[in-house]
Formats: structure tokens, sequence, C-alpha cells
């Protein structure tokens, strides 16, 4: 324990990643107060508590409000949080497939990343021009025209100025974040959006277990014990799943994969290489689907009530269905096998019996997707998760904590963030946050 405290202090004493760390904690904080600011124009206190109670009884909206941090149930003027950005990135990143302009861009470096970059703060400010006016409807819906303090047409106009700038807010500062920052700060606004209602989570669940005698806290203590156990059968299961692809995929490069011991920079066979994206980009896509809910026509508008049920067995089986796709994806895009075969070729490496270039490449690809799969089919049972918890008798609020796209998140942007610190510390020759030691002597 002292050993990790120690590791602690060592964080301020490298200049650099104190500014990092300060600053990464004063945009936070700021998107928190942001989050606490209503909309001018209407009475607020009826505005909240009519988005409170909509929110707090599930679905779709339940889940936004939590990415939002209660944002959205406030009222905010950043209510929409940053989900249009990430709306905006999931297309973006779709069309760099189909378009070929968007694929020179990628090709061009630093230069090509700036340019797309821009595009998707366009596309932002587009889609949020389309959710704004769904938001203000949906608070004229929920209380009366009394509450209205100025004209409709003035309060559409500024609400949606407000909501604007207020999304464009928040993706400034997760960019500002993961430029000048620790960590991805797009991740990181939804992770501290989502752990701000872990307290009020957590009461509800206490509250509802003492109100109806279910034994209180013990229960919660016996509901964590239980999830820890079925995430490590999980981990068990999914671990012994990769040893036999593992072997598998030695098998395919002539029995001997572990002679290319030299080249693990270029083959990076791990379990789950896209990290916590799948989540965050599936669970976007899947609010598109309940907005059919509004349609006049029947048939249309019962397929939209389906998926607005969060718990449903249609909701959890698309939503893992595109987890396991964005899996593929993701790792597809941030692991390039034909410039993994180039970057082997080109420093003398090469998989034993198999011919450079085009043959390395369609092999590596092909034990990349071997491995990814079981990490996959992980991201998405551990995503869904909350449904079975739910049958248990679990309040939904505190069942999207005890597993499901939250922690999954919170434990993803943890890990990121915790590696880009150990990475400061172990270039100033310290060791990391999760490794024991203490002070490296410092080289000249």
């Amino acid at each position: 324990m002292s050993t990790f405290f120690t590791n602690i202090s060592n964080l301020w004493k490298i200049n650099e990643l104190r500014e990092k760390i300060f600053l990464t904690l004063s945009l936070v904080i700021v998107y928190r107060f942001a989050a606490q600011v209503p909309l001018p124009g209407i009475n607020i206190s009826l505005a909240q508590e009519a988005l409170t109670n909509q929110a707090g009884g599930g679905g779709l909206l339940g889940l936004l409000d939590m990415f939002t941090g209660g944002a959205f149930s406030q009222a905010s003027i950043v209510a929409l949080g940053i989900m249009p950005y990430i709306s905006a990135s999931i297309v973006v990143q779709l069309m760099t497939i189909a378009v070929p302009y968007l694929q020179k861009l990628q090709k061009e470096g630093e230069n090509g990343r700036r340019r797309i970059t821009q595009i998707t703060r366009w596309l932002t400010i587009v889609i949020t021009l389309v959710q704004g006016p769904a938001y203000i409807t949906n608070i004229y819906n929920l209380i009366p025209s009394t509450a209205f303090y100025i004209d409709g047409s003035l309060f559409w106009f500024s609400s949606m100025v407000i909501l604007t700038s207020g999304t464009v807010f928040s993706m400034w500062l997760g960019e500002k974040i993961t430029n000048k920052g620790i960590g991805n700060g797009i991740s990181l606004l939804i992770m501290i959006g989502i752990i701000a209602r872990f307290p009020e989570s957590f009461v509800q669940e206490f509250t509802s277990k003492v109100e109806a005698s279910q034994g209180g806290l013990f229960m919660i203590l016996l509901e964590i014990i239980l999830f820890i156990l079925i995430v490590v059968i999980c981990v068990y299961l999914v671990t012994a799943i990769r040893k036999v692809i593992v072997q598998y995929a030695r098998n395919t490069v002539s029995n001997n994969i572990s002679s290319i011991k030299t080249s693990r920079d270029f083959i990076p066979l791990k379990l789950n290489a896209s990290g916590v994206m799948p989540i965050i980009f599936a669970q976007a896509i899947m609010f598109a689907p309940s907005l059919l809910a509004s349609s006049s026509n029947e048939s249309v508008k019962n397929i939209g009530l389906e998926f607005q049920d969060i718990f449903g067995f249609w909701y959890n089986f698309v939503f893992s269905l595109l987890i396991v796709v964005f899996s593929f994806f993701y790792t597809a895009i941030t692991i390039p096998t034909n410039k993994m075969a180039d970057d082997l070729k080109r420093n003398g490496g090469f998989l034993p019996g198999i011919k450079p270039g085009n043959p390395t490449a369609d092999v590596l690809d092909h034990i990349l997707s071997l491995i990814t799969f079981p990490g996959s089919i992980f991201l998405a049972l551990v995503a869904i998760l909350p449904t079975f918890v739910v049958k248990l008798g679990i309040t939904q609020s505190w069942a999207l904590f005890y597993g499901g796209t939250s922690l999954l998140i919170i434990v993803g942007v943890a890990i990121d963030t915790i590696q880009q610190i150990n990475s400061y510390l172990l270039n100033s020759h310290y060791d990391g946050l999760m490794k024991k030691g203490i002070k490296r002597n410092m080289l000249n």
C-alpha cells in the first residue's frame, strides 16, 4: 500500500504530468458546472420534475440522462451532452469506408486527420440541430404553456442556440482534454457523467431494499459479490477460448508464431484491441430506432416502442450484435494489417512459411479476427448483463451500474487513462501506478 501512495506522490514530481492532470480536472469541473446551469425562459422546477420522472422510468431516456450526468433531466444548457459528437464520429468513420475523398484524407497523415476532425465538428452541429428541436418539443409536451416565461418562438430560438452552443462547448472541452490533458477527453466526459449518477442510483437501490425489507446493504453486498463471480466466470471462459484460438493461430503460421517475438510491436495480439469504443458507438446507434415510436404508422410505432425498452429482447439482441460488428470494424481501423505486414518486411521480420506482403497481411488479418471474436462476445455479454440482473429484482438505475455499458465505459476509460499516466511515469524513470517498486535511478 505504501508503494502505491509513493507512486501517487510521483505524479506531482513531473511538471508536465502535473499540469496535464490539473488541466483535465479543471475542465471536468467546468463541464459538471455547466450541467447544472438550466435553460432560461421556463419554470425550471416544473421542467426538471417532468424530465426526471420521464428519465426515471427507465428506457433510452434514462440511459441518455446517465450518459449526460443528469444534464438531460435538469434541462441543462448541455442537456444533449457529447452524444451528438459521438454520433457524428460514427457517421464519419463509416463514411471513410465508402467515400474516396475521406479515404484520401486518412492517408494524408496529420493534415488529413485535422480535416476529418473539422468535418466531424460541422456534422456534430448538424446533428445537434436535429436533436435539439426534439428535446425542446419534448419539454413542450411535458409541462403546461403557463410554465414558459417568454414567447414560444423566442424560447425555441434561444434554446436552440444555447443547446447547440452547449454541445459545441462540450466537444471543445473533450478535444482540449485529449490534446492538452490526460486521457481521451470525450470518453472521460461520458465516464464522469456516469459516475455522477452513481450516488443517486445507490440510494435508490438501498431505499428500495430497506422499504421492502429485503436485506438493505447486505443484499447490495451480495449483488456485488454475485456480479464479480459472473465477471470472473466470463473472463475465464473467454480466456479459455482465446487460448484455443491462439493455438490455432500458431498452427496457421507453421507452429512457430513464437519465433516472431522480435516483431511483437507489429503484431498486437489483444483480446479486445478496440477498447471501449464499440460500446459507445453501438449505444449511440441504439438511440435511432427509438425515434420510430413517434411515427403515425402503428406497426412502425410498435417497433420504436420495442427498442425503447433497454431491458427487452430485441433491444439487447441488436445491441449485442452491433457491439460485435463495431469491435471488428474499430479493430480493422486501428490495426491495419497491411501496414503491419509492410513494417515487418521493412524491419526484416517475417512469418515462417508465409511470403512477405499481402500473404502476410492476410494471415495477420485472419489471426486478429480470430482473437477479436471472443473479445467482442465478452463485451456483448457484459453489456447486456443488466437485463438479467433486473430479473433478480434490482432497480433499473442500479442495474446499469451493476454491469453493462456504464461499467464497461468506466473501467475502459480508467484503464486507458492509467496507461497514459504510466507512460509518463516510466519515461521519467518512475514506476507506474500498477507496478511495484520505488523511484528508479535517474539517468543522465
